[in-house]
């Protein structure tokens, strides 16, 4: 029995019209992704927060789209698109430029970081043409329409994939978007949602998918185990054959979502990789979770999902349904907090939340919220972490040099990324959220070896994880926790980065100070 749903639309509709037990307020934001901010994985290793704080222009064709990546000052340079009517074959080209990798027929998102696509105005639809994303990190699209994108026929686009990820992307943030085709492999259609060859840290949410014969994948083949942690939630899979999603290795949080004719299977847990599936509701649907197709075993944990007229096949070679009694064989950890809306109430939530075009409402948990109880940190996969050194470094601030600069990816009202190296402590920069990235730049190539992160008065100890990296290539240089003097391999650069990956209240860099040695 699904139950009603009061929206909360603005101030001055509060909710309380229906006051039913059961019922889930919403709210509404007319803004961009910045202002809601990305939930789930999409929020770890240094969150996402695609162009935030950089130029915003709009575009009405693919060509404009493309034009505008390669306008910019470098691959780097934070951008949001925003998009408005249909872009198809015709109005979409290659556009050269030294920040930009493009192609016809396809939005290619290739080599570049730091970019948010957002449909605007009376909407933006994506008609036959796909969105690609290869060795990129730091996107964010959302409330956009892809449709019809086709492997094969004509015209065909982007494998057959409405969005397709692969090679090395990190931090995608995917929301409020619609995914649809006409049928199935034997039409020319591929997958709507798809990832593989090492992409991570990624979140789907508040989106449709539907009227396809695949929704989606993690990983291209069994051995393709290097993709995960990626979210799933209050999403609408509808009239979808299989792979909703299909995961091989990593880890999936798949929760909140409705699932409404799955015709073949559903959630395909293969390869080891571990889902943890809470309070998702599956309607007139088949095999909604398994093993399938494959000996090559998945797991899963379960706890609050709502099985509406769910029919399961029986056991017997590759074919292993997690039903009718799905049990958990195995546990995961979620490294962020999240709050989860009751089962029941997931249809009417998602019905009048997910998609383009619905005003980018989003639950605020308040039907039978739950709480997940304490999150662990996350083991870091990076080089083991170095402590802060107490000793004062030596020498020269060479942040405080006339050719110095600083930048990063978001800030909080009132901050500036100019405040870390202002030698004054009374100023400071903090990130829109808990996580961010800040960093210090020069014009010619220098050499550091050791940075000191210096709080703001009454901030202490807010700073958790964190990682340096070399600004220029993006490779980790050490990476620890807790603010002070942090040493590492004396490295010859044009920009240091500290990025923030955890944090235990608002952290506020008053200095960011660099030195040889």
């Amino acid at each position: 029995m699904r139950r009603s749903v009061a929206l909360r639309l603005s101030a001055a509709l509060a909710t309380g019209a229906l006051a039913a037990a059961g019922t889930v307020a919403l709210s509404t934001s007319q803004a961009s992704a910045a202002a809601t901010g990305a939930t789930g994985y999409a929020t770890q290793n240094g969150g996402t927060t695609g162009g935030a704080g950089g130029q915003t222009v709009r575009a009405t064709t693919g060509t404009a789209i493309h034009q505008a990546l390669c306008s910019r000052a470098s691959s780097s340079t934070p951008l949001t698109i925003q998009v408005e009517g249909t872009i198809n074959h015709g109005n979409t080209s290659k556009v050269s430029g030294s920040s930009c990798n493009t192609a016809a027929g396809v939005i290619e998102l290739k080599q570049i970081s730091n970019v948010t696509i957002v449909g605007v105005g009376n909407g933006a639809v994506f008609d036959q043409l796909g969105i690609h994303i290869r060795e990129s990190r730091n996107i964010i699209i959302q409330n956009v329409t892809v449709r019809n994108v086709k492997k094969s026929g004509s015209p065909t686009s982007n494998g057959g994939d409405a969005i397709g990820m692969e090679s090395d992307v990190r931090n995608v943030w995917v929301d409020h978007v619609t995914l649809e085709a006409s049928g199935g492999e034997s039409e020319g259609f591929d997958g709507l949602f798809d990832m593989k060859d090492n992409t991570q840290y990624v979140t789907l949410s508040y989106s449709i998918l539907r009227n396809s014969g695949r929704g989606g994948l993690i990983g291209s083949s069994e051995s393709d185990t290097s993709n995960g942690y990626v979210t799933f939630h209050h999403n609408l899979y509808e009239n979808i054959d299989s792979r909703a999603p299909l995961l091989r290795g990593g880890i999936a949080h798949i929760y909140n979502n409705h699932y409404k004719n799955l015709n073949e299977s559903g959630i395909n847990s293969r390869a080891g990789a571990r889902a943890k599936v809470d309070n998702n509701y599956f309607e007139d649907s088949k095999d909604v979770l398994g093993t399938f197709y494959t000996d090559a075993a998945g797991y899963w944990q379960v706890s609050g999902n709502i099985f509406d007229n769910v029919t399961w096949s029986g056991r017997s070679g590759d074919t292993n349904p997690a039903g009718p009694d799905p049990q958990s064989n195995t546990t995961v950890s979620i490294p962020y907090s999240y709050s989860l809306d009751g089962a029941s109430c997931v249809p009417n939530v998602v019905s009048q939340t997910a998609g383009a075009n619905k005003g980018l409402k989003v639950s605020d948990g308040s039907c039978t919220p739950q709480n997940p109880g304490p999150t662990p940190t996350p083991t870091p996969t990076d080089p083991t972490p170095t402590p802060t050194d107490p000793t004062p470094p030596s020498g020269t601030n060479l942040s405080l040099s006339s050719g110095a600069g600083a930048d990063g990816s978001s800030k909080a009202s009132g901050t500036s990324y100019g405040n870390v190296r202002d030698g004054n402590m009374s100023t400071y920069w903090s990130p829109s959220g808990s996580t961010g990235s800040v960093s210090v730049k020069w014009g010619s190539a220098t050499g550091v070896s050791k940075i000191n992160i210096r709080e703001a008065s009454g901030s202490a100890g807010a700073i958790g994880s964190w990682r340096v990296l070399n600004g220029d290539t993006g490779a980790v240089l050490t990476s620890g926790s807790g603010a002070g003097v942090i040493s590492f391999p004396k490295t010859s650069l044009k920009k240091v980065t500290f990025e923030i990956t955890s944090s235990n209240g608002t952290p506020r860099v008053a200095e960011f100070e660099t030195y040889a040695q």
